[in-house]
This record gives C-alpha cells, sequence and structure tokens, in this order.
C-alpha cells in the first residue's frame, strides 16, 4: 500500500488535504478515488486512509484509523558522518534511514573532500532530510530522523546525546564490534574518504568513543556506515 509523509496533525476520522508532492506521486501512481494508503507526520504512527478526491492539484484522503509503529529497532543509533563528495552522502542518508537510524549529525573534518558552508550547507542538509523522509516512505518507518546542521566535527562531539556506546570507524587501530557489550543506544562516528586525523581521533577518545574496525579491509566512506549499522542491527537490534 503506497504510504505519505504529510507535515501536520493527523487524527483519527480527520479529512485531510494532501500536499502537492504526494498529489504529483499519486498521480505517478495512477492512485483513484476509493483506493486506500498510508500517511505518517514522522511522530512514530502510521495512518490508514482512503482517498476520497484526486483532482490535478489537489487530493483529500479521510483517515480511518491511527496504529503504533511496528517497524522500530530496540537500537537507537545516532551517526556521525563526515560529508563526503558527490552523491556518496545522499547514499549514506537513504541506506542508513532505511537500517534504522535515529539521527544522522552531518560534519565536517580536517580530510573532507567535499567543502560546503552558509547557504549552500543548509540547502544541502534540506536535501538530506527530504532523502530521510523518502527513504521512511519507502521502508515503512513512521519516525523520520532528523538531519542536524552541518557542523565541523569538533563541535558536534559537544553536542550529542549523552550516554551511550560511543564508536568511531578506524580501519587498522579498532577492536571488533562483536567484542563490545550489548547495548541500545549507540552513536556511531565514520570518517572522510581520507579518514580521521590523529588529532580527531584523540578528541573522539576524550569523548568517550572507541576505536572499532570492520575486519581486515579498508571501506569506503560510504560504505562504512552501511555495514556497520548493519552489523550493529545484526548483534543488538532486529535483524
Amino acid at each position: 500500500m503506497p504510504r505519505f509523509f504529510v507535515d501536520a496533525a493527523l487524527t483519527e476520522g480527520a479529512s485531510v488535504s494532501l500536499p502537492p508532492a504526494v498529489v504529483r506521486h499519486l498521480h505517478v501512481l495512477r492512485c483513484r478515488a476509493g483506493e486506500e494508503i498510508v500517511l505518517f507526520n514522522g511522530g512514530g504512527f502510521a495512518y490508514p486512509a482512503v482517498l476520497e478526491h484526486i483532482g490535478k492539484r489537489e487530493a483529500d484522503a479521510r483517515i480511518l484509523a491511527e496504529r503504533p509503529s511496528e517497524s522500530e529497532s530496540p537500537l537507537s543509533v545516532t551517526l556521525v558522518q563526515a560529508v563526503s563528495a558527490g552523491e556518496k552522502m545522499d547514499f549514506i542518508v537513504q541506506k542508513s534511514v532505511e537500517l534504522g537510524v535515529n539521527e544522522i549529525f552531518p560534519v565536517t573534518s580536517t580530510r573532507s573532500v567535499a567543502r560546503l558552508d552558509g547557504e549552500r550547507a543548509a540547502k544541502r542538509v534540506a536535501r538530506w532530510q527530504e532523502i530521510a523522509v523518502a527513504a521512511c516512505e519507502q521502508s515503512g518507518r513512521n519516525t523520520v530522523p532528523a538531519i542536524r546542521p552541518l557542523l565541523p566535527f569538533a563541535q558536534a562531539l559537544a553536542l550529542l546525546p549523552a550516554g551511550g556506546t560511543r564508536l568511531l570507524m578506524s580501519p587498522r587501530n579498532g577492536t571488533g564490534l562483536r567484542t563490545l557489550p550489548p547495548t541500545r543506544h549507540a552513536i556511531l562516528a565514520v570518517g572522510p574518504e581520507g579518514g580521521w586525523t590523529e588529532q580527531e581521533a584523540a578528541a573522539a577518545a576524550a569523548a568517550g568513543f572507541a576505536a572499532v574496525t570492520l575486519g581486515r579491509r579498508v571501506l569506503r566512506t560510504e560504505t562504512a556506515p552501511v555495514a556497520a549499522l548493519a552489523a550493529m542491527q545484526t548483534l543488538w537490534g532486529d535483524f
């Protein structure tokens, strides 16, 4: 059943005017009045609904029920990701959301290839948030992970959630995930194409991060978070 994000209050029995982006998607899917869809607003609930009317540029749906989310993992993960060049960061956001990440802190680091600031950075963060919404629509999640503003790595360290298991991806000096005790809250930091500098690794260690590795091979920056999240969901989550 098609799923759509609606940035509005949703209540069982209410009639909702759907936003233009959803209307366009309905037309692409060739949906008709009387068909059932699912709406969500990021608050953790799903709202089965029926299309009451669909025109060229407008559509209305009546909400049939409110259902709690059954798609969230018991493992809460915050991803701290050094921004990468091209479309790699888009891929990282999409796949991380599909794999159950709860929030993403995009950061700049000394060896980052991508350089973003000001309005350009704000536009990229807005795009990543849109990608996160689309990934929730596709994957069945009803809670949309927040994409935090782009910050230097050192500043982001001071804003991370308190507690939890803090892990810094390191291709050579880390321990394996399977050697760690089980956890229900983890913060995973993944470096840029050139890796973390010694100063950044030291700052992370001072903030309580332990170095971890994924085997003997060096993974690309877009591969590492996907592999790590899948492994973490296998060890501590719902895989």
